[in-house]
């Protein structure tokens, strides 16, 4: 078997590559565009485009594409073959460096919120040269920015890459004021852990709820589920095992760091976890992904579920962000370090993001805000919907010191004055990890754990990378006027803790008092689903400070605020019109049978033996009966619901009528249906049941 180390990242234009395809000029003048932002020649561009055209033909490419990530949530590309006309009636291959920077895809029936007329079509894309690009199949990718005719970002790279920026901007500041003058840039790094469900193909085909909504809307519960506990690491079954085998391989050619894999929680539950990498590449790679899952999956006869809520009465799928920041020499700035200067510093970051949650908790809730996730949000395996920050004992311990001006009583007693004593040194990963927390620390990084497992991570990225930007440039302002740096250092710290200690929250996040108590007593947010917490995007304070570091405009803003209520209302609507349609064409006619054959059993019954009371069947087609006529009523009660919306007066008036009626008519209707399923005899169900679906794939 071929090594991996031998064909990992040989479908990609890599480093590797550039170093042996690229003059060193070439090669030198292209990393200064990469790793400090540098203007990029268009002689270097036409050089590095014939190299990767050249590379990519020799690989069996015909065609490239700029593919991008617009505002649907998935990626896009439009492919170009490489053939131009020669005079002798031949065909030559080319690409050039203007092809290569920039190209022009029909923008008009992308999603844009507002920002551009459906008759207004032309939109760009433009060469993002910090992602390298790969080859898919016959066609070489180039990952790339998409924007309209007028500049504004109808993508999710766009502004993933100006929040990068401004917190590099920032960072950078704060480590100029420690006297480090030698790092050029502060990278955000981010591991994405991505969860999915695998099942049976030829049962997903026939349920339509799968095939139009990616979730199930009916289905009472399995005799079992993961009671057991014995699906949660362990051991892969075969079918899944060859399926992960392939996604390995095919993810490992195009450079996607693949490296953890095991069975979730849930019945058909599974996890993939990569190594960190930069968070605009590991954006990338969790999109290529996600679609890779998918591919490879039908080519086992499974199907990839990555909706954040397939099944009722399981685990959701999530997609954990672990995030920190590394300068280019290496060191990891949320680690706390050896020395009383390392922790100083590493507090003061610390101290940023803290700080950052807090004052940002609504666009953290907000950017992972989808009809999806809201089903898994709050559920008994997921983050409950109120932002909060878990930093465990040993952390804790000594931010309480702090805002005490008190020994830290760890390992040595020290006063915590920062820069001037000696500050005890306090280990990685001292205490347990808080499964339950939105928000935790995990020994040199954070992981954010309410991102839904369908959504790309940029949303997420984009909102806490430009929080934790505004934090520092703060505290950059602060210390660089400050007469006295040390001790403005310790009791801007020391205030950071008094001001925004109600976000940590080191307890269990399930506990039925931990809402009441954050809510009531502590004043945190409480959004519980999309419509509540997405109109304050557009907050002042909110567009102040995206527009202050340049990651939004002010119209961006309003584009994506119209973008997720929409993308919302048209979830839940599919759903609603999948229930109506299975309801009426499937259940209630399965049931009649069901019902038919009872009532004629009975009177076979009665023929044959006239003293006979059929009391079995007497019941049971008087529940049948009675089950029919409610599920009517409730389709009834949820068309009447859906033809209401119409009266709506905007977009967000249109989503809480589907949060605060449409939702609950499903709800009632998926109750009476399931109770059916429970009532009719297995063979007359028309479609697979949970414990088909979750038990399925040997």
């Amino acid at each position: 078997m071929e090594n991996v180390t031998s064909y990992f990242g040989k479908n990609v234009f890599d480093d590797r590559v550039m170093k042996a395809n690229l003059s060193a000029e070439v090669y030198q003048s292209l990393r200064k565009t990469i790793d400090e932002g540098a203007k990029l020649d268009i002689g270097v561009a036409n050089t590095v485009a014939a190299a990767m055209k050249d590379w990519a033909v020799a690989r069996g490419a015909t065609h490239y594409t700029h593919w991008f990530q617009p505002l649907n949530g998935i990626t896009a590309e439009k492919h170009d073959s490489f053939i131009s006309s020669s005079p002798d009636g031949g065909v030559i291959m080319e690409f050039s460096g203007k092809e290569l920077i920039k190209g022009e895809p029909d923008a008009s029936s992308f999603p844009s919120g507002g920002l551009r007329a459906t008759f207004e079509a032309r939109g760009y894309t433009a060469w993002d040269p910090t992602s390298y690009a790969f080859i898919k199949g016959k066609t070489l990718c180039i990952p790339t920015a998409f924007c309209s005719y007028g500049g504004e970002a109808l993508d999710k790279k766009t502004p993933l890459l100006r929040s990068m920026e401004a917190l590099n901007q920032q960072a950078l500041r704060i480590l100029r004021l420690f006297g480090n003058d030698s790092v050029k840039r502060v990278s955000v790094m981010v591991g994405p852990e991505q969860e999915y469900f695998l099942i049976d193909r030829e049962m997903y085909e026939k349920r339509q709820d799968l095939r139009f909504a990616g979730r199930t809307l009916f289905g009472a519960k399995a005799p079992k589920g993961q009671e057991m506990d014995d699906h949660y690491f362990g051991v892969i079954k075969p079918r899944v095992s060859a399926f992960m085998e392939e996604l390995n391989e095919e993810l490992w050619n195009v450079g996607v760091l693949s490296k953890t894999e095991h069975n979730e929680v849930a019945p058909a539950q599974h996890e993939l976890a990569p190594i960190y990498t930069t968070n605009n590449v590991a954006a990338d790679h969790n999109q290529l992904t996600m679609e890779l899952m998918q591919k490879v999956a039908a080519k086992h006869g499974l199907v990839c579920l990555l909706h954040e809520k397939p099944f009722a009465g399981v685990n959701g799928s999530g997609k954990h962000n672990n995030w920190s920041l590394e300068t280019d020499s290496g060191v990891n700035l949320l680690s706390p370090g050896e020395t009383p200067y390392e922790n100083a510093q590493f507090l003061l970051f610390l101290c940023a993001v803290i700080k950052a949650v807090d004052d940002y908790q609504d666009l953290l809730r907000i950017s992972v805000a989808t009809a999806g996730n809201d089903l898994r949000l709050g559920a008994n395996e997921a983050p409950p919907a109120v932002v909060s920050m878990f930093l465990g004992d040993e952390l804790n311990a000594i931010l309480e010191a702090i805002d005490k001006d008190e020994p830290y009583c760890g390992t040595e007693k020290k006063q915590m004055k920062l820069g001037v004593d000696t500050l005890p040194r306090f280990n990685r990963d001292t205490t347990d990890r808080n499964r339950t927390s939105p928000f935790a620390f995990t020994g040199n990084k954070f992981e954010f754990r309410m991102l839904g497992s369908s959504n790309s991570i940029s949303c997420a990225n984009i909102m806490l990378n430009s929080a934790v930007a505004e934090s520092l440039k703060i505290y950059a302002d602060r210390l660089e006027a400050a007469e006295d740096f040390e001790t403005t250092l310790h009791d801007m710290i020391r205030k950071t803790i008094r001001d925004h200690k109600r976000i940590i929250f080191n307890g269990n996040g399930y506990d039925e008092t931990w809402v009441k108590e954050a809510t009531e007593q502590r004043g945190l947010l409480d959004y519980r689903t999309t419509p509540d917490c997405v109109s304050h995007l557009l907050d002042k304070k909110n567009v102040q400070m995206l527009t202050a570091h340049k990651v939004f405009s002010e119209a961006e803003l309003k584009s994506r605020y119209e973008i997720t209520l929409d993308n919302y209302c048209k979830a839940v609507i599919i759903e609603a019109n999948t229930m109506v349609d299975m309801a009426k064409t499937e259940i209630v006619p399965a049931v009649e049978t069901y019902l038919k054959d009872v009532a004629e059993t009975a009177v076979l019954k009665r023929t044959m033996d006239e003293n006979m009371n059929c009391r079995y069947e007497t019941k049971l087609v008087k529940k049948l009966s009675s089950l029919t006529e409610r599920i009517w009523l409730e389709t009834e009660g949820l068309e009447e619901a859906l033809m209401n919306l119409h009266k709506a007066e905007d977009i967000a008036a249109k989503a809480n009528m589907i949060r605060d009626t449409v939702l609950n008519r499903m709800g009632e209707l998926r109750v009476v249906c399931d109770e059916a399923e429970l009532t009719t005899a297995k063979s007359y169900w028309p479609f697979p049941t949970y414990g088909e679906l979750l038990f399925g794939v040997n």
